[in-house]
């Protein structure tokens, strides 16, 4: 089967939108193959409502496209649910970093074939930077002289977190694949 194809078949397994998401996705993808994906659904609570969220990242050879669709209860504009559903294409050579952290049961007994428990992929393209400060000190407890301020700054595009007990082993097996195929896209550039 075809990439494109186990994309589908991802997205409509989730049930979640499939036509309005894939319509989305078909936007965004253009004429591009899919090389790897990862679908993640979600579901939250706000307030006393239960919300779902679909995240899908799709590697073609040229860029990664980052979907999301989100759905929405009736509000003042409209009477019945409605859905927003956006992506975003990002070249891979933007892509300046794949952070993929692994939380492990048991570490002293993990093998290299065994799956985490979960996995968090944080990805940084610069879009969206974090800027943390906090007044400096010298150490001296007495001293009250202005310091100035110290502080850190964070590009965190964005983060997917999956786990085993939310998504199966085969979520988190999804997950560590794409991780893997982002990580050989980014590190292939010139």
């Amino acid at each position: 089967m075809r990439a494109h194809d186990e994309l589908r078949a991802a997205v409509e397994r989730c049930g979640y939108y499939p036509e309005l998401v894939l319509d989305s996705l078909s936007v965004a993808l253009a004429a591009e193959q899919v090389s790897s994906f990862l679908v993640h659904h979600e579901a939250t609570f706000d307030r006393d409502e239960l919300r779902r969220h679909l995240t899908v990242l799709i590697l073609t050879t040229t860029r990664l496209i980052v979907g999301h669709t989100d759905d929405h209860p009736p509000d003042e504009i409209s009477s019945s649910p409605h859905a927003t559903t956006s992506t975003e294409s990002v070249r891979i050579d933007r892509i300046g970093s794949v952070v993929v952290s692994r939380v492990v049961d048991d570490p002293a007994q993990h093998a290299a074939s065994g799956l985490p428990r979960e996995v968090v992929l944080t990805l940084g393209w610069g879009a969206i930077s974090r800027l943390d400060l906090e007044p400096a000190t010298c150490g001296d407890p007495e001293c009250e002289a202005d310091h100035g301020y110290t502080g850190s700054a964070t590009l965190d595009d964005f983060s997917v977190r999956v786990s085993q007990a939310a998504d199966g082993a085969e979520g988190v097996s999804q997950a560590l694949d794409f991780a893997r195929a982002l990580s050989v896209a980014t590190s292939a550039r010139s």
